[in-house]
Formats: structure tokens, sequence, C-alpha cells
């Protein structure tokens, strides 16, 4: 059984299963995330959505590079956890099942291509309060362990 985080399941609402993956992107103390301004201004894990035919680390490397403009190395899968949302961007309730990688990254290639992300480093105890979303704190807290 995966792990729930977040919101609780809506009696009555019918949810797509929406597959995903993101990166705990260390580097000694300091741990990049994104920050994400609209729909809702939020620091994230980077990551995202599993492109239908993608392969889940090749679609790992893509959003992390969309989100933060970084290169990554992955060293290994931390865990993974379900999230029951709204999405508005896709006007869309979802089932997200989120899958965790640690990684580093090795190479900032620029900016980020994705339209409303700015790439963010912060000390890890700092993102243990930051990010958003319960589950993406509590792949941190596992992965500083």
């Amino acid at each position: 059984m995966i792990r729930r985080f977040g919101e609780t399941v809506k009696a009555g609402q019918r949810y797509r299963r929406r597959p995903g993956v993101y990166a705990v992107l260390l580097d000694g103390d300091a741990v990049l995330t994104t920050f994400q301004e609209a729909p809702i201004p939020e620091f994230q894990l980077p990551g995202g959505g599993i492109d239908r035919g993608e392969q889940p680390i090749a679609a790992l490397h893509r959003e992390v590079f969309e989100e933060t403009g970084w290169k990554i190395d992955i060293t290994r899968r931390l865990g993974a956890f379900r999230r029951f949302t709204y999405m508005p961007e896709y006007d869309l309730w979802a089932e997200k099942l989120c899958t965790i990688y640690l990684a580093r990254p090795v190479l900032r290639l620029g900016p980020p291509t994705e339209a409303g992300h700015e790439a963010v480093w912060m000390s890890a105890a700092e993102a243990l309060v930051q990010l958003t979303n319960s589950g993406d704190r509590a792949m941190l807290a596992r992965a500083l362990t």
C-alpha cells in the first residue's frame, strides 16, 4: 500500500490517475527546489507528470530540466506516495502517484524553460518548512536520514 498525503478523498468525486516522478536534489546541505507562481504560489520538489509512452527516468530528467534548468545524476529511488488533488491548470481531479528519487544536480544549463517556475536553492532545514506538499516534506526527511 502506498501512503497518502494531503487532502482527503472527496466522496463521489472521480479522480484520474496521474503518475509522476520527482527528485530530492541535494548538494551538501542545500536542496534545489522549484517555485511555481501559479495557480497557487508554492515551493515543490522538481518533477511532474509522465507523458504517454515516456519512460519514468526520461520524464524525471525532462521535468527537472524544464523546472530548474539543471541536468541531474540519479542516485536511487526513495519511495512513492499518493495525493488526491484538483489541478486547476488542467481542470482535473487527479490521484497523483508520485515516485520520488534522490539525485544530485550536476550541471546548470540555464534558467527553467517552463513558464512560471524558478529554481530556488535553500537549506534542507528551510526546505522541510517551505515545501508546500506534505509528501514532498516526508520524502526530503527520508533522504536526510
